[in-house]
C-alpha cells in the first residue's frame, strides 16, 4: 500500500487519468472556443446541424462512441489506411476519444456564455476600431471568465469519470491506458471492496471539491458584478 492506503497501481491510473483530463480540457479549450463563439453569432442554417453532432455525447451510449472511434483509430482503420499510425490502445487515442466525449460539456457552457454578452458592449468597441480579434481578446475574453471556468472543470471532471469509452479505445493495460474508472472496476470484480472504497471515497473528494471551488468563485464573479 501506498499513500492513503492507496495501491501505487491506483496512483498510476490517477496519474494517469489525471493527464488524460488536462490534455483533453486543454484541446478542447483550444478547440471549443472558435467553435462555440461560431454556435453563439451564427445564424446558418448548418448551425443546427452542428448543434446536434456537439451534443451528440450527451445522449449516445458511451460505448456505441467508442465503438466507432475504435473502428477510425485501430488497425486496417480510415487512418491507418491513410499512412497514419494505428492509435487505438494508446494514450494518444484515449485523448482523441476523451475529446469528442467530452466536448458538450465545454462548447454549451461557453456557447452561453457567449450569446449572453450584450452586442450594444461589442458595438460600442467597434466604433472605437477595434478590429473583430480586438473585440474578442479585450471584450469578450474578461467578460466570459465565468463560462470559461466553468466549461474548463466540467471538461476535466467528465473526463476524469470516463469509462465505456475509454475502455473501448484503451483496452485496460496497466501504465498505458488504464484509467482510474476502470482500475475501480477491476477492484469490484475481484470483490476487493476495500480498495475500491479507497479509490472511489478519494475520488468523491476530489470531485466535490471541484464544484465547491467552481460555484465558490462564480458566486464571487456575480457578486463583484452585481
Amino acid at each position: 500500500m501506498s499513500a492513503l492506503g492507496i495501491s501505487e497501481a491506483d496512483w498510476a491510473a490517477l496519474w494517469l487519468t489525471l493527464r488524460l483530463a488536462g490534455v483533453t480540457t486543454l484541446i478542447l479549450l483550444v478547440l471549443g472556443t472558435p467553435l462555440a463563439w461560431w454556435l453563439a453569432t451564427s445564424q446558418r442554417r448548418i448551425k443546427v446541424a452542428v448543434e446536434s453532432v456537439v451534443a451528440l455525447p450527451l445522449v449516445l451510449p458511451p460505448t456505441v462512441l467508442g465503438f466507432y472511434v475504435l473502428m477510425l483509430l485501430g488497425a486496417q482503420g480510415p487512418v491507418q489506411a491513410l499512412g497514419g499510425p494505428a492509435l487505438a490502445f494508446t494514450f494518444t487515442g484515449l485523448v482523441i476519444g476523451s475529446v469528442l466525449y467530452s466536448l458538450p460539456f465545454v462548447v454549451q457552457p461557453l456557447q452561453n456564455t457567449f450569446s449572453g454578452i450584450g452586442r450594444t458592449t461589442l458595438e460600442a468597441a467597434s466604433t472605437l476600431r477595434a478590429s473583430a480579434l480586438d473585440r474578442f481578446i479585450t471584450v469578450t475574453l474578461p467578460l466570459s471568465r465565468r463560462g470559461f471556468l466553468t466549461a474548463a472543470t466540467l471538461g476535466f471532471a467528465h473526463t476524469l469519470g470516463e469509462f465505456g469509452v475509454v475502455l473501448m479505445i484503451g483496452g485496460n493495460i496497466p501504465g498505458e491506458t488504464q484509467v482510474i474508472s476502470i482500475a475501480i472496476y477491476d477492484h469490484v470484480e475481484a470483490t476487493d471492496y476495500a480498495s475500491a472504497h479507497r479509490v472511489s471515497g478519494f475520488l468523491l473528494v476530489l470531485s466535490f471539491t471541484m464544484l465547491f471551488a467552481l460555484y465558490a468563485v462564480n458566486g464571487r464573479f456575480r457578486v463583484s458584478v452585481a
